[in-house]
């Protein structure tokens, strides 16, 4: 034997007990921020912001002055258009604000990853007082959640019996106040 040969024996040993190695590439450079895109289609129109650096929302204005009557609803413009990013919707959700001062929650708020028209926001006026509005009002806020795109599928009668949970068909507080 030379003394190459017990250098070689043991190496090939040593590549056959390691696994061989799978190669991944990760990348360094950082991901980029998705971002809400959004179109202000008059003067009146305002950008969203959000209240904090961590705020869930981004406060959606007026760009008109209306009223919501006492007990009543109201349709508000915006005059703003958005591209909510991929894999998500936008949702149109109160300012709690507006609900705890003075009875105000919104209505009809899902804002389809395809949409391009408006965003309009539906007011519900839940006091005994009128609720005015003036353009530049904070009104609701955009949340923008991630949605799952699931496909439908039908079951038999026999199917859905093997779905069977706990639960069952109980809604409604059927699980109790505790």
């Amino acid at each position: 034997m030379t003394s190459e040969e017990p250098q070689q024996k043991k190496q090939k040993l040593n590549n056959q007990e390691q696994p061989e190695k799978m190669t991944t590439s990760t990348s360094t450079q950082p991901q980029p921020q998705p971002q809400l895109k959004v179109f202000l289609r008059s003067s009146k129109a305002k950008a969203p912001t959000k209240g904090s650096k961590q705020a869930a929302g981004y406060d959606l204005y007026s760009s008109e002055k209306t009223m919501i009557p006492a007990k009543g609803q109201g349709l508000v413009s915006t005059d703003l258009s958005v591209i909510v990013p991929d894999g998500t919707y936008g949702r149109v959700a109160p300012r709690s604000g507006l609900a705890v001062k003075n009875g105000i929650s919104t209505g009809a708020g899902v804002v389809d990853a395809d949409y391009r028209g408006e965003v309009k926001v539906v007011l519900f006026n839940h006091s005994d007082k009128d609720f005015e509005v003036d353009v530049g009002d904070r009104i609701a806020q955009l949340v923008l959640e991630k949605i799952v795109h699931a496909e439908v599928e039908s079951l038999s009668l026999e199917q859905w019996e093997s779905e069977t949970t706990e639960r069952g068909s109980g809604g409604f507080g059927s699980t109790g106040k505790k």
